[in-house]
This record gives C-alpha cells, structure tokens and sequence, in this order.
C-alpha cells in the first residue's frame, strides 16, 4: 500500500457515492437470502421517507442530534483523538439538563430552558474532560477510557431513573416527571416533532467549517492529525490539542442531549440512549470528517433510521438489518476512501 501524493478531488466526492451503490447491491443479495422482496424492502428503507411530509419531517428530528454530534466528534478525529464515547457524553447532557425541570417541576425558574441546555453542553464536556486528563496525565487510551465511561453513564441513568428522579405518579415506569412548557424546545413547524435543535445543529457546522477551514486553531488540529511530528517542531501543544478536541466533542454530545429531553422526549426516560453517539461516529467518516459531508452523511443516516421502521412494517426487514446496512455502508467508505488516498503495488522477488 503505497500513499498517493494527491487524491482526486472528484473521487473524493464519489466515494461515498460509490460506498451506498456498493451497500445496495450487497443488501439486495443479503435481502433475497432473507427471503424478503429485495425491491420492496430498498423502496421502503430509502424511498419511503420521502413521500409524505411526516415521514420527512421525521428525517429532520433525526437529523438534528447526529449532525450536532457527529461535528464535534470529527474534529477530534482528525486530529488523531478518536472520541468513541458521545453516547455517555450524551447520556450525561441529558441528565444535567432535567436536572432544573425534575427540581422545579412548576417551570417557575427564569430561563429554564437556557440553563438546560447549558447545563447539557457543560455536562457532556466534563465527562469528556474526564479522558482528556487521564490521556496527558497518564497516557491511557481515550478510546477505552470515553466506551467505558459510557456504560458507567447509562448505569447513571438508570440508578436516578429507578431511584431519586422516578416519577412517583408514572405508573411505576423509569422516568421523571414531564417537563413543563417553558422546558421544551419551540418547533420549527406546526403539526410535526421537528425543534430548533435542527438550527443548532446547523450552527455547529458553520463553527466547525470556519474553525477548521479558517481558523489557526483548525490548522494546528489538522497538523497535530496528519503530522504529529511536525506538529511537536512547530511548537503546537500536545495536551492542549487533546482536551480542545474532547472538550468540543463533549460539548456537542451533551446539547444533543439536552435537546432530546427537552425535544421530542419531554423528560428524561431510558429511552434517550438511542445510539446517536455511536451512529455519530458513521456520519463522521461517511461524511469524510468534512462539515459539508457531514451534513449530507447525517440526512442520509436519518432517512436510513425512518425508512427502517417502515421496512419493518412493510417489508418484514429485521430490525438489526438497518445496522446491518449502516455498517456496510461505512465498511464500503473505508474501502473505497483507502482505494482513493492509496495504490496497491504487488512487488516480486528477482530471481537470483
């Protein structure tokens, strides 16, 4: 595998492209194996959320929290620091911002929701702060140390869920009490879920084009990613680069998590650990770690994650073949995206 001095900017663009061609066509054989109409099961996984306005409506709610993460997490990874805990920096944002609505279920708090979501943001960056200080501290592995703190925060949920946050009139089921109205995040249009989470997502693109395209301090992560050598020469700090990159990450995981509870959930419930941190980390790379790809990658995720549900109804699909499909379609990125930035040279000995 020899590196290429330049990769083409049009392949670029084809790849991903190119990866969901490639992820169809397998589906089709795996589907038939399945013994499921493998026409009908593709028109309902990537059709079918686009013909009616609720079902596309549905796209943008799903959207909202994979573009937020998935922003933050990709200015990590290309700076070399593989943050692979969003779903318990998640988790975490989630908690922190019930925290105001189960304290003062009456909504008599000014700026409640202002403070949830900052509550969110801050909480989602001190757990990730927590991997930043043992990765320069003690050099442990950030991605065993933000997965293991992931399952520490869904035990978190559970213990306040099934403990001291339980509402005492729900039925005995996990959850707070419902958030009141001045918790909720106003919707983007009447009649369907979508909020103003879409607008923060949108928002956090725009940050991270300008600070990665446009900003020094873009500069400095890309250059700590590609060449960490050259990175330590030019005087860039190491450790500086790590906890910005976490920190950011954390942030982005912890508004989506507010913005959950305080979006389509209406309060905090088990149901909020929905996998958006690990599904982030797809949109990521299928995006190719750009801002741009991103937000293409997230709005095909999405439409994946609604077509599903309807594939399930109408087609019979297994509700694990749209990880399946996700996984596939990553897989075939990476294929195609190392076939881009590689060349493969078969060397033979001479005889001697």
């Amino acid at each position: 595998m020899i590196r290429r001095d330049a990769a083409s900017r049009l392949a670029m663009l084809g790849a991903p492209v190119l990866a969901l061609i490639l992820t169809c066509l397998t589906s089709l054989i795996l589907f038939s194996f399945l013994g499921i109409p493998a026409g009908k099961a593709l028109h309902a996984l990537l059709l079918k959320p686009f013909l009616s306005w609720y079902s596309f409506s549905e796209v943008l709610l799903k959207m909202a929290p994979l573009l937020l993460i998935a922003q933050g997490l990709a200015i990590g990874f290309r700076a070399n620091v593989f943050n692979i805990g969003a779903e318990g920096q998640f988790i975490i944002g989630a908690i922190c911002a019930s925290a105001f609505p189960v304290f003062f279920p009456d909504g008599n708090l000014p700026l409640m929701l202002l403070a949830m979501i900052l509550a969110g943001g801050l909480g989602g960056m001190a757990y990730a702060g927590i991997a930043a200080g043992l990765r320069t501290r003690f050099g442990a592995s950030e991605i065993l140390v933000t997965l293991m703190l992931s399952l520490i925060a869904a035990q978190v949920l559970n213990y306040l869920l099934l403990g001291p946050w339980k509402d005492p009139r729900g039925f005995n089921f996990p959850q707070t009490v419902m958030f009141p109205e001045n918790a909720l995040l106003p919707l983007l249009f009447e009649g369907v879920r979508p909020n103003i989470s879409l607008i923060f997502a949108l928002i956090a693109s725009a940050f991270a084009y300008l600070m990665m395209e446009h900003h020094f301090r873009g500069f400095q992560l890309r250059t700590a990613g590609l060449a960490p050598k050259a990175a330590r020469y030019a005087g860039f700090s190491a450790p500086r680069m790590i906890w910005l990159s976490l920190a950011l990450g954390g942030l982005a995981a912890g508004i989506a998590g507010a913005s959950e509870v305080a979006g389509p959930l209406g309060q905090l419930q088990r149901s909020v650990a929905t996998g958006y941190g690990y599904a982030a980390i797809i949109v990521a790379y299928v995006g190719g770690l750009r801002p741009l790809g991103i937000i293409a990658s997230s709005f095909l995720i999405s439409v994946l994650y609604i077509g599903g549900d309807s594939a399930t109804v109408s087609a019979g699909l297994p509700v694990a073949a749209v990880e399946v499909f996700q996984g596939m379609l990553l897989s075939f990125y990476l294929l195609t995206f190392t076939l881009i930035r590689f060349q493969i040279r078969i060397e033979r000995e001479s005889p001697a």
